[in-house]
């Protein structure tokens, strides 16, 4: 069997694991809640024990796991496998994860932005593999993105690059809850923006705001296309932001693909088939509207499949200079 590393996914709701082989092949895969309120400690510690069971559960032998992966939304150091402070997880500052993760497995580990990861991972096993210049997009909690440029990632000089949620849409628009400033395209496509807005907009309707209370923004996307106006108006809100924003990006990079994830491209066409047309329609000619806009392929995997290629690719590459 082709060897494997254990890769974890560090998210501000959910913790995942899965042990994940050169291939790609997903051999186990677990969830559990983040409960990222407990700290640092604590959560790594059920993270740690989460990892143990993927590895018991996928039928590998641990002689055969090479090292471990690690995802987590930035800001970080990849190089010295630190997680400064992400705002997804407050009151975690400085936490050296790899080190940590090393004392737990007796494996090297190193730690990459996750939707860095993710993009990492859909190029080379998903919906972009085959293409030279990719663009993903990951859309739940918040928005994160990755960029793939002449086949290989771009993680700008501190590793922190391609934070395409949050480029402007709205300069005088709402507060970016990840970042403070206003009017990211996170504070607009995000799954958490998207139920605030609409909690927003009941409330300052008549009646039905009570109702409503814990709408999601699955919810909303249903809601709309049943017709329901309020929702109907801040998903198109939430359409034409994404359609904005990817538009600047498109005509940044160029991207012979762009693929989106995350929970909310779970609504399929019904986001990507107006954000497909408005990008085509404003992209700079020729080559922004020639860029394909597809759904990511790898679901639910795609954060631990990202990070162990992150870290298949780093034991690699030191396995050659130690024999260089």
């Amino acid at each position: 069997m082709s060897r494997a590393v254990l890769a974890l996914d560090i998210g501000g709701t959910k913790l995942a694991a899965g042990v994940v082989d050169r291939s790609g092949l997903v051999h186990s895969f677990l969830v559990e809640p983040s409960l990222a309120d407990e700290g640092p400690d604590r959560v790594l510690a059920r993270l740690f024990e989460l990892g143990r069971r993927a590895v018991a559960e996928s039928g590998v032998e641990w002689e055969d796991v090479e090292g471990v992966g690690i995802g987590c939304g930035g800001p970080l150091d990849a190089e010295h496998g630190v997680l400064l402070a992400p705002p997804h997880l407050p009151g975690w500052h400085d936490v050296a994860v790899t080190a940590l993760a090393e004392d737990a497995y007796e494996r090297p580990a190193v730690l990459e932005n996750d939707a860095t990861a993710a993009a990492l991972g859909e190029h080379r096993f998903g919906a972009g593999a085959g293409t030279l210049n990719m663009v993903y997009l990951t859309i739940s909690t918040g928005v994160g993105g990755g960029v793939v440029v002449g086949g290989r990632l771009y993680r700008g000089s501190g590793g922190n690059g391609a934070e395409l949620g949050h480029v402007t849409v709205d300069w005088h628009g709402r507060p970016c809850r990840g970042c403070g400033r206003a009017g990211c395209l996170e504070a607009y496509a995000s799954g958490t923006s998207i139920s605030e807005r609409m909690r927003e907009a009941l409330a300052l309707a008549d009646g039905g705001a009570a109702s409503l209370n814990g709408v999601t923004a699955t919810d909303v996307a249903a809601l709309a296309r049943d017709g329901h106006p309020i929702a109907t108006a801040v998903w198109n809100e939430t359409v034409a932001a994404l359609a904005c924003g990817l538009t600047s990006i498109v005509n940044l990079f160029e991207p012979d693909l762009v693929v989106i994830g995350g929970g909310v491209s779970r609504s399929g066409e019904q986001l990507l088939g107006p954000v497909r047309q408005w990008v085509r329609a404003n992209a700079i000619a020729p080559g922004g509207r020639a860029a394909d806009i597809v759904e990511a392929a790898l679901g639910d995997h795609v954060g631990v499949v990202g990070a162990a290629a992150i870290a298949h690719d780093r034991i690699e590459e030191q396995r050659v200079a130690t024999r260089g």
